[in-house]
């Protein structure tokens, strides 16, 4: 007897559809997830094209999310140069 519990279903996508998805820019994934989900929610899909758009859908989401968390780095590091900044700058300026 196989222990399939911890096999993982074989994709769908190929590996150029991921490495696409993967250089999406954040409007092109998230207008694309946006397709993928109404065609889900649309209905009339076999099993087999609900679990592909599914799975389409599950990979734009991660690109956008890991976009967004990328501009929400950027923005914390920025936020807190310039809170670096204006402190060395209040310091000099109480020392003058």
């Amino acid at each position: 007897m196989t222990d399939n519990t911890n096999t993982t279903p074989a994709s769908s996508l190929s590996d150029k559809e991921r490495e696409l998805i993967a250089q999406m820019p954040y409007e092109e994934a998230r207008d694309k997830l946006i397709q993928a989900v109404q065609s889900l929610e649309t209905g009339g899909l076999s099993l087999d094209q609900s679990m592909r758009q599914w799975e389409i859908g599950e990979a734009l989401a991660k690109r956008a999310q890991s976009l967004l968390n990328d501009v929400r780095a950027k923005l914390d590091q920025a936020q807190a140069d310039q809170a670096a900044n204006e402190a060395t700058a209040g310091t000099q300026s109480n020392l003058d």
